[in-house]
């Protein structure tokens, strides 16, 4: 569970850090929705410690990545791009919240301890809750067009 409220804490500053990013690129927009997703991120770094009935967290342990990703939850800052549109937030999003289920699914599969085994299940619950919301936010938002990401006026960078 200490892997688990890490991955939470850790996806709660990186979609602030996607919030920071858009709002910088004049992205408000995108910007809100990823500070959703740290909101929602938070609350559940919120629910493991009271489950776990911990007053401060834990230190951080060293544990292999699960499924190449360092937390299941927190996206590689490569998947962001600066003319993202809220569509794209979502399909990070809703990777996210998939994998995030998989790993609560595999803890609880592996978990010698109850109280362990059953806070994993109802985590893997609200994982799976997400995933939905997800979807039917994306049933809300425009898919962008094919050349999303063209820039007639790019960013010039000089050395």
């Amino acid at each position: 569970m200490t892997q688990a409220l890490h991955m939470e804490l850790d996806a709660v500053q990186r979609y602030n850090e996607f919030a920071d990013m858009m709002e910088t690129h004049n992205s408000p927009e995108v910007g809100e929705w990823f500070r959703k997703m740290a909101v929602v991120e938070g609350k559940h770094a919120t629910q493991i410690m009271a489950e776990m009935g911990w007053t401060q967290a834990p230190e951080r342990t060293i544990v292999p990545a699960f499924e190449g990703f360092d937390a299941a939850e927190t996206p590689a800052i490569d998947e962001v791009h600066y003319l993202m549109q809220p569509w794209h937030v979502l399909q990070l999003a809703l990777a996210n919240e998939q994998r995030a289920e998989r790993f609560f699914a595999h803890l609880a599969s592996v978990a010698t301890v109850e109280s362990v085994r059953k806070a994993a299940l109802e985590l893997q619950q609200e994982e799976r809750e997400h995933v939905e919301l997800v979807k039917a936010w994306m049933l809300k938002v425009p898919q962008p067009d094919h050349n999303w990401d063209h820039d007639p006026d790019p960013p010039r960078y000089d050395e």
